[in-house]
């Protein structure tokens, strides 16, 4: 099975913490040169030196905060003028507040539409030019399980990962034949600081603590516990080998069987 990463560049968004630092990680131990995005510098630095350089790789990272219009795309333009290559996007950022669908505000869905779908497609229109020229390309989103099954109390979040599903099914009838993939990584319950977010607001509203209220959330998953983020990861840099050449347009669930569809 041909895993080798190296000679390929990956850009990784949301790369200091949770999902998006694993998949950062796990991608540069298959060779790949890794460059980092996300708002905080000192957070980007560290994670720098925690990448993998044993097969002479080089290692990079860009500053941008998603909920800011253009600075994703004014990074990406001013690094793809000094680097051109790169072969592997990895869509990844934090999720909106939690809360009852019906008590949300207009502002709520916008906002997370842009830091969601559209510095996706900003970023797709930035790099695609450059797979397309290599003749390979790897475009995973790191989604939720929600566009599967609803996730109660997170309605701007399911709502809103569903439209990134569904544009990254388009894309990826699209550019296929470029050699470029899409594919989506849906996290179930992952021991990031989200979930630890949703303890605390479904903890609150049922009046329990928080353990009881993890332990309560673990036994609905058949494998008896939250994923870890290493796991995910482990799946989205399998979709960015060559060996996933053929594995294109579809969500796969990295939940420990929880998502009751097929």
């Amino acid at each position: 099975m041909n895993l080798n990463l190296i000679g390929k560049t990956a850009l990784v968004c949301g790369s200091t913490q949770g999902i998006g630092r694993a998949t950062a990680v796990e991608l540069a131990l298959l060779g790949a040169s890794v460059v980092l995005m996300a708002r905080n510098k000192e957070a980007l630095k560290t994670t720098l030196r925690a990448l993998d350089t044993s097969k002479n790789q080089t290692h990079r990272y860009l500053v941008a905060d998603f909920s800011q219009p253009g600075a994703v795309e004014a990074a990406i333009a001013q690094h793809l003028v000094q680097f051109p290559d790169l072969h592997i996007l990895i869509n990844n950022t934090g999720g909106p507040a939690g809360g009852p669908l019906l008590d949300a505000p207009a502002d709520a869905f916008v906002q997370t539409f842009h830091n969601h779908l559209l510095n996706n497609q900003a970023l797709v229109q930035a790099v695609v030019p450059a797979m397309q020229r290599a003749g390979y390309g790897r475009i995973v989103n790191i989604i939720s399980t929600s566009v599967k099954q609803p996730i109660v109390g997170l309605g701007v979040s399911n709502t809103i990962r569903g439209a990134v599903a569904q544009w990254a099914k388009t894309l990826s009838l699209e550019i296929a034949r470029f050699g470029i993939t899409v594919n989506n990584v849906l996290p179930g319950y992952t021991q990031t600081a989200r979930l630890d977010a949703v303890l605390t607001m479904r903890a609150k509203a049922s009046g329990i603590t928080e353990d009881e209220m993890a332990a309560q959330m673990e036994r609905e998953i058949p494998t008896g516990r939250f994923v870890r983020p290493e796991e995910v990861a482990a799946a989205a840099a399998f979709l960015c080998t060559p060996a996933a050449a053929s594995i294109n347009g579809i969500n796969v669930p990295v939940d420990g069987g929880k998502t009751g569809s097929l």
